[in-house]
């Protein structure tokens, strides 16, 4: 029995950075209608309204089952009277952010990864995380492809700067990002939030993404032995879940 699907946004509901699909954006809403749904991911809440609610056309009853993870859930946003508000925040504090912001900088200067062609900033302070974006968050889908296919040149940056904050974790992000947070912080630990926040089991709970092998950023998720669905991209996501919307309505 499935109570609640959670999805990663990132080339699961939409292509990286981009907007929900038309496709995708009807499926979610007629999801909302069957069962509750979390979006969790590394992005801000700004990325959320921007890319997810901007083009869900759904209804304040619907969006009454919407849960929102943003920076992995180090904030837990709900629908209450019209407005999308704050259960919690759990930021980082001034000192940790702004070394962690130098600490980025400096290696990935040292390693030739600071690129002088870029769209948007390459450092962004999300309070409770901190991301290093090698060609900005705004980099085109193809140019962040083909700037790291392999993915070493984020793990030189990660294995970097790891030493240099031992309070902190820091991990691989998306394609070109390095994320810094509290340790202990990743989908896993949204995840476990969101059960203990709304009482609902992690045996009622599906997880859909397209990074759930070892190593993902999706990946953490599987230790809370929660099932899961993987996919490789929104077109895989939309047709489950209109699969799933058919067989479950009206259950």
């Amino acid at each position: 029995m499935i109570s609640l699907i959670a999805f990663d946004l990132d080339d699961t509901l939409a292509p990286s950075k981009s907007p929900l699909p038309p496709r995708m954006g009807e499926a979610l809403a007629k999801l909302l209608d069957v069962v509750q749904v979390c979006v969790i991911s590394g992005g801000t809440f700004a990325q959320f309204e921007n890319q997810l609610l901007a083009n869900l056309d759904a209804t304040e009853e619907q969006l009454g089952r919407l849960h929102l993870m943003p920076t992995c859930g180090t904030r837990y946003m709900r629908r209450d009277a019209g407005a999308w508000v704050p259960v919690y925040v759990r930021d980082l504090p001034d000192e940790l952010r702004e070394r962690a912001l130098g600490a980025l900088e400096e290696q990935a200067k040292r390693l030739g990864l600071w690129e002088e062609t870029t769209w948007g900033d390459i450092l962004e302070d999300r309070g409770s995380q901190i991301t290093f974006s090698a060609l900005g968050q705004e980099a085109p889908l193809e140019a962040k492809k083909a700037w790291d296919p392999t993915g070493a040149k984020k793990e030189a940056l990660r294995s970097a700067v790891e030493p240099l904050l031992p309070e902190l974790e820091v991990r691989s992000g998306g394609s070109t990002s390095v994320d810094i947070t509290a340790k202990g912080i990743d989908k896993a630990y949204g995840i476990a939030e969101l059960a203990q926040q709304t009482g609902i089991a992690i045996e009622e709970m599906l997880f859909i993404g397209d990074r759930l092998d070892e190593g993902g950023n999706d990946y953490p998720v599987t230790r809370l032995g929660i099932a899961t669905h993987a996919v490789t991209g929104w077109e895989d996501t939309a047709e489950f879940v209109e699969q799933f919307v058919a067989q479950n309505k009206g259950k």
